[in-house]
């Protein structure tokens, strides 16, 4: 009875919106990757119709058990530990992404899947570093809150140890050819920054300096003969304007233009479940990066719109977590994680839609993927438990 009573309370302080959100998302995604991936699994792959569709629910059935896992682990344990199991993890990710600068494997030019034999899935390190870079300097900011705070002294040195730990995981992406993973990595981290307690001359001094240190390190690879994007990424730089021009839809315009073609087909109300026909050989895995057009095509515009809505009554939420949370890791967790999926959904749906170039980063809770949807519940986990920390702390008062 009293492990019952304890769960009951559990339940009753945890965000019921976001919550509720998560789970209906995944819910959607997970039966719209069905419809999505069937050319895909049946022509490619010689598999059954519900090939992906299996192999999204064991993912699914993954991530809830370490979203209940890590709901039971308070934020405060993080630091009973003496941040070791951090440090510890930080340090194997770091591993991983430097082992796949070296020799990862991948696609069109990116070396960042690391494939595991007998199994037939493959991770992701560059995903892997979403959740670990922003636990890391979210703990790292309430630890020296003080000496951030203190006008009186040089923060020189910290900002730098700071930026350090802030930048080393993106620039390893970076050099992974994986631009869209290592441009969301950085805007996590630039929002946690931008939201640190550093005065707004450190923060333009801080800003000013790497963005020169930038601009020399791609001076440098031009002037040694050496492109910082991949001939498919630098295709995609020109392509993303007017994708259906008749000199490229064909070529470097081929994705964007028939994502076109299936949003126009699928009207307001679309052309029925199942019944896509871009998904047939135009779109190339549509189950993936593609997933929201095969979505507008099927269900049309208004569901369209729904998840659109949904997406941002989430992030506002997470936002409003992030200004009530009653410790400084707290407040910077749910803000980089609300960064983290606005990033994702503008990089997706900005380069669907022709607005940016693609970047063949996934759609949270609709794309299929493993490392990309475990991360995800991961920073929605701890945001979630930073808010149950957040509802006792009050009650306690």
């Amino acid at each position: 009875m009293h492990l019952i009573k304890k769960l009951k309370r559990f339940i009753g302080d945890m965000d019921k919106l976001s919550l509720f959100l998560t789970i209906a998302l995944f819910g959607f995604g997970l039966f719209s990757i069905v419809s999505a991936s069937t050319r895909e699994a049946v022509n490619n792959m010689d598999k059954s119709v519900y090939y992906y569709f299996g192999r999204q629910i064991v993912i699914l059935g993954l991530c809830t058990f370490v979203y209940i896992f890590l709901l039971f682990i308070p934020i405060s344990k993080y630091k009973a530990w003496n941040y070791r199991f951090i440090k510890a993890i930080f340090v194997i990710v770091l591993g991983l992404n430097l082992y796949m600068v070296l020799g990862g494997t991948g696609t069109r030019g990116a070396n960042n899947w690391i494939k595991i034999p007998g199994i037939g899935f493959q991770l992701q390190p560059g995903e892997f570093a979403k959740p670990i870079l922003l636990i890391s300097i979210s703990l790292m900011l309430e630890a020296a809150a003080k000496y951030f705070r203190n006008k009186k002294v040089s923060h020189t040195a910290g900002i730098a140890l700071f930026m350090g730990i802030g930048l080393i995981l993106p620039i390893l992406i970076v050099f992974q050819k994986d631009l869209g993973t290592a441009s969301i990595n950085l805007a996590i981290f630039a929002s946690v920054f931008l939201a640190a307690p550093f005065t707004n001359k450190e923060k333009l001094k801080t800003v000013g300096i790497c963005c020169l240190a930038g601009l020399i390190g791609i001076g440098g690879l031009i002037a040694i003969g050496k492109s910082p994007f991949t001939e498919t990424q630098g295709s995609r730089l020109t392509s993303f304007w007017d994708p259906c021009d008749i000199s490229k839809r064909n070529d470097e315009g081929y994705q964007i233009c028939n994502a076109y073609i299936a949003i126009n087909l699928g009207g307001l109300t679309g052309v029925g479940i199942g019944k896509s026909t871009q998904k047939y050989s135009y779109i190339p895995e549509p189950h993936t990066d593609m997933i929201f057009s095969i979505i507008s095509e099927e269900n049309g515009f208004i569901v369209g719109a729904i998840i659109i809505i949904a997406y941002m009554v989430l992030i506002g939420r997470l936002l409003s977590l992030s200004s009530k949370a009653s410790t400084v890791s707290g407040k910077y967790i749910c803000l980089g994680t609300a960064t983290y999926i606005f990033a994702h959904i503008f990089l997706n749906l900005g380069g669907l839609f022709g607005l940016i170039p693609l970047t063949g980063v996934p759609l949270p809770f609709l794309s299929y993927g493993g490392s990309f949807a475990l991360m995800l519940t991961v920073m929605l986990a701890v945001t979630q438990r930073v808010h149950v920390d957040t509802i006792r702390s009050y009650e306690n008062n």
